[in-house]
C-alpha cells in the first residue's frame, strides 16, 4: 500500500482543559475547525488559537498535520506507523480523529522535523503554509 499525504494546515491550535460540566463555548462551536473529547475527568477542546475558550489549563503552539483522506474505518496500522516516524524523530504528537481522517498535532517548534521525518519515510506532505 502507497504511503498517505499529509498536509500541514496553516493554523496554530491551542488544546484547552475543562471541567466536564462545564458547557461548550459558542465560540468553540461557531469555529469552522474543532475536537472534543470528554471523559468523566475532564472536557478537551482543540481549537485554533484565535478562538477564545476560558480553560482550567492550555497548552498553545500546536500544528496540524491533517491526514488527506477519506480514510476507510477497517483500515489498519496507519496511526501507528506515523505515530512511530515521529516517536523516532524525537517529536511529540496530540491525535484526534474524525470518521474520515486523523489529525496529528505537533508542537510548532518541531513541525519540521515532522514533516522532514514523514518526507524521509516515504509520505508526501503538502506544505500550504
Amino acid at each position: 500500500m502507497p504511503k498517505q499525504t499529509l498536509l500541514v494546515r496553516e493554523s496554530l491550535f491551542t488544546i484547552h482543559s475543562l471541567d466536564p460540566e462545564t458547557n461548550i463555548p459558542s465560540s468553540v462551536l461557531n469555529s469552522p475547525l474543532f475536537f472534543l473529547g470528554k471523559t468523566e475527568d475532564e472536557l478537551s477542546i482543540v481549537v485554533p488559537d484565535s478562538v477564545d475558550v476560558p480553560s482550567l489549563d492550555s497548552d498553545e503552539g500546536w500544528r496540524a498535520l491533517e491526514l488527506l483522506g477519506p480514510l476507510h474505518l477497517s483500515m489498519v496500522g496507519i496511526m501507528a506507523q506515523i505515530g512511530e516516524v515521529l516517536a523516532s524523530a524525537k517529536v511529540a504528537i496530540f491525535v484526534v480523529s474524525t470518521f474520515d481522517t486523523d489529525f496529528f498535532l505537533v508542537k510548532d517548534n518541531k513541525l519540521k522535523d515532522a514533516v522532514s521525518a514523514l518526507k524521509k519515510a516515504g509520505y508526501s506532505v503538502n506544505e500550504d503554509v
